[in-house]
């Protein structure tokens, strides 16, 4: 399932990645092939900020989507209340994008591409928020482990202090 998941986010990536450069394109090069500078920037934030921006947005996605594709690190272990969050606070983002299309008819870009950010958090939310199965913790190293120290093999176990220990 890790891949399927980290192929869909980095799809999602990718389109990001694709708005990103696209309005670089235009801001830098002046490229007439693409929509004015216009259609891709809404204002709401100055140009020099938002490009940061979205290149720090780009690199956490990038990391996410190695550890999804790797079953390595926090975001390869489900996080159910995480998960959550992330799918509601999704649902909210692509509502509020919605809701200033409907008011303002402009900015298709930007809304669109917000769009795309909210279906990355969903589907990461989605994945994050599946429950650990049979409700225990399950690690790819013991798939039977029960809590956290169980999957811990006995020899990397640390030993109890001298005076716990019997005589």
């Amino acid at each position: 399932m890790n891949r399927k998941v980290a192929i869909v986010l980095m799809a999602l990536t990718a389109l990001f990645l694709g708005r990103v450069t696209g309005q670089a394109l235009v801001a830098f090069a002046e490229v007439s092939w693409l929509p004015p500078m216009e259609a891709w920037y809404s204002g709401l934030l100055p140009y020099p900020l938002l490009l940061p921006t979205q290149i720090l947005i780009l690199a956490v996605q990038l990391v996410i989507d190695g550890g999804v594709w790797r079953g390595e690190g926090v975001f390869a272990s489900p996080h159910p209340r995480l998960g959550r969050a992330l799918r509601g606070f999704a649902y909210v983002y692509a509502v509020a994008m919605l809701v200033r299309w409907v008011v303002t008819h402009s900015h298709g870009i930007p809304i669109v591409f917000h769009w795309v950010l909210a279906a990355y958090l969903f589907t990461l939310g989605h994945f994050l928020g599946r429950e650990r199965a049979g409700g225990r913790l399950r690690t790819a190293a013991t798939p039977t482990a029960t809590t956290q120290r169980d999957a811990v093999s006995p020899a990397v176990r640390p030993r109890p202090p001298r005076s716990a220990r019997t005589r």
